[in-house]
């Protein structure tokens, strides 16, 4: 073999550099063919050793993916690798944010600038914006001279800090969307070749593909969360009926799980319970919505489900969203609808115990005031088990009222009740109090207001036993009786409010108590003051109403009468010579008399 052939052999097997050959042709000028030959069989070997690279580095790319545990791992070693491949001084990677509209820089490998990878910029500002603008890449020889793109001072200040001059940027696309930008950048110009634009933009890709990986198994993993903590939650709202929880119970284990504020509410807006931050009654459109759907519906602040037993609709739960707070998934709308079933059944629980509950106690009820002396140890027995003693003093109290059915008054009135049941067609409580007539007002207030109509309430009282219970609901009976023909419809009284009405019509007169409330005023002056105002007002209707004959009654002057009449009217008000007024001032004087006999 020819000598210099050899030579050039030994050269190529050994590694050499395209330099170390030409010398060959500079000491022997004849070998010229043969070192150009050999120099192209150097560029051949030099070319695929970087394609063998290259696709060694794909190749290791492709595995990160395939074994992909930290998306950010991956970004690193795609923008390492992109610097070793190409051998620039500096390679990075942006990231679009759409929320946002910027740009930001993701991962950098070979910078040595601290502003630089803290760069934020608009999109569509640099080489970046016109790459993610036209999805395609591009390479400049010195970016801060370069005017087909748009150049910004806080960008082209982190450029300058970082001494960047040569640029190439490629697109990292999923689907039609750029969502970010692969960088190859050199201190000082140089021109990219082909093979280099077409290398970096096949690491792109798989920097695209390990983003849109990690946004997969993102939402997998967030879905596969929200499922078993739905399963979590079902089990746990089961598990809450079957040990006999509440309602508060229930909003509680939900507000647990989806976080905000949980509300129940009844079919009419009013407020069941609630956890967590305040909810509002929601707007009966929204409920009428997801009763139609059978499906939770979204409103401006959160979330409404219909709470229904087939057609009927029982009342609703509400989620509201604070600040900062995701919305429902599927799998947490799912639950959030289980959560509405579950409430349901509760409520359906509560009103089958209520109902048998008031069974009972209306049966209670019927038997103490029909047959009171049959059984009275029975009576008090079965009261016992209910919580009720009816041995201790109770008022008996009947409602009555002619716009709203019985039923729901009784509902309305069940707050004040010890006992509480209907009774010969009317509401009938018993209660722990020591002034029926004072309750009596104050409960026919408040069913008015509950109810919307005029509600008349009757007391007596207060009694204690089964035998005395029953002839204070008489009593009761009668007052109500007395209340409706005076006309006072609307009002709560006692027999002790009615006057000498009541005074007539009560099974137990406090003869007492009447004249101290038709003359108290009149007493308390006399005895304050030594004067005889009650002799006068005897004297006063004993001559008829006539003061000057009553002052030869009193033997004193007609002008003192008429100073006591008017000291009178002060005292007791200036109707106290009306007629049913004068009646009762004038029972009061004869039952006074009477008491002093």
């Amino acid at each position: 073999m020819d000598e210099v052939a050899f030579r050039l052999l030994e050269l190529l097997a050994a590694g050499a550099r395209g330099d170390e050959l030409a010398l060959i042709a500079v000491d022997d000028p004849g070998a010229g063919q043969a070192v150009e030959l050999a120099l192209r069989i150097n560029t051949t070997m030099r070319g695929h050793r970087r394609r063998e690279a290259e696709l060694s580095a794909l190749f290791d790319t492709a595995g990160d993916l395939a074994r992909l545990r930290d998306p950010n791992a991956v970004l690193r070693s795609i923008v390492h690798r992109a610097r070793r491949l190409l051998g620039v001084e500096l390679s990075y990677l942006t990231f679009n944010d759409p929320v946002t509209e910027t740009t930001s820089m993701r991962v950098t490998d070979g910078s040595v600038s601290e502003l630089f990878p803290r760069v934020r910029m608009d999109m569509g500002v640099g080489l970046g914006g016109l790459v993610a603008q036209t999805a395609r890449p591009y390479a400049t020889p010195d970016y801060l001279t370069d005017g087909r793109f748009h150049h910004s001072e806080p960008v082209d200040a982190a450029v300058r800090d970082e001494g960047l001059t040569a640029l190439l940027a490629v697109p990292l696309t999923v689907g039609d969307n750029v969502i970010g930008v692969l960088y190859a950048a050199e201190r000082s110009p140089r021109d990219f070749t082909p093979d280099e634009i077409a290398l970096l933009s096949s690491l792109a890709d798989h920097a695209a593909v390990a983003l849109d990986n990690a946004r997969l198994l993102a939402e997998i993993s967030a879905h596969s969360q929200a499922v078993e903590r739905a399963e979590e939650a079902h089990d746990k709202l089961m598990d809450l009926v079957l040990r006999g929880g509440d309602l508060p119970a229930v909003a509680a284990a939900v507000a647990d799980v989806l976080g905000g504020g949980i509300g129940m509410f009844t079919a009419d807006g009013a407020e069941l319970t609630r956890i967590g931050p305040p909810t509002r009654a929601p707007e009966p459109r929204d409920v009428a919505a997801s009763h139609h759907s059978g499906r939770a519906v979204s409103t401006s602040d959160g979330w409404v489900c219909a709470v229904q037993a087939g057609p009927e609709l029982l009342g609703s739960i509400v989620r509201s969203a604070g600040a900062g707070e995701v919305d429902l998934v599927d799998a947490d709308r799912r639950l959030f609808e289980r959560a509405a079933v579950v409430t349901a059944l509760l409520l359906l629980l509560r009103r089958s115990v209520a109902k048998a509950e008031d069974e009972v106690r209306g049966e209670l009820l019927t038997d103490l005031l029909t047959a009171p002396d049959r059984n009275p140890s029975a009576l008090l027995d079965r009261a016992r088990r209910l919580g009720v003693d009816l041995a201790a003093p109770h008022a008996v109290l009947i409602a009555h009222a002619t716009a709203v059915p019985r039923r729901r008054l009784a509902t309305a009135a069940a707050q004040f009740a010890t006992l509480i049941g209907i009774h010969a067609e009317q509401v009938v409580l018993l209660v722990r109090t020591d002034c029926p007539g004072t309750l009596a007002g104050r409960v026919s207030t408040a069913l008015g207001a509950a109810t919307g109509c005029p509600v008349t309430v009757a007391a007596a009282g207060p009694a204690g036993g089964p035998a005395e219970l029953a002839r204070a609901h008489a009593e009761a009976s009668r007052c109500l009786r007395a209340l409706l023909r005076l006309g006072r419809e609307g009002a709560g009284a006692s027999m002790a409010e009615l006057g000498f009405i009541g005074l007539l019509l009560a099974d137990h007169a406090d003869h007492t108590a009447f004249i101290r409330r038709t003359l108290g005023p009149v007493f308390d002056y006399d005895r304050e003051r030594g004067t005889e105002l009650l002799r006068t007002l005897d004297a006063y209707f004993a001559t008829g109403g006539n003061p000057p004959r009553a002052k030869d009654l009193l033997h004193v002057h007609v002008n003192t009468v008429a100073q006591r009449l008017d000291r009178i009217s002060r005292l007791l008000g200036a109707d106290w010579q009306s007629p049913h007024r004068m009646l009762e001032i004038q029972l009061a004087l004869r039952l006074h008399a009477l008491q002093a006999d």
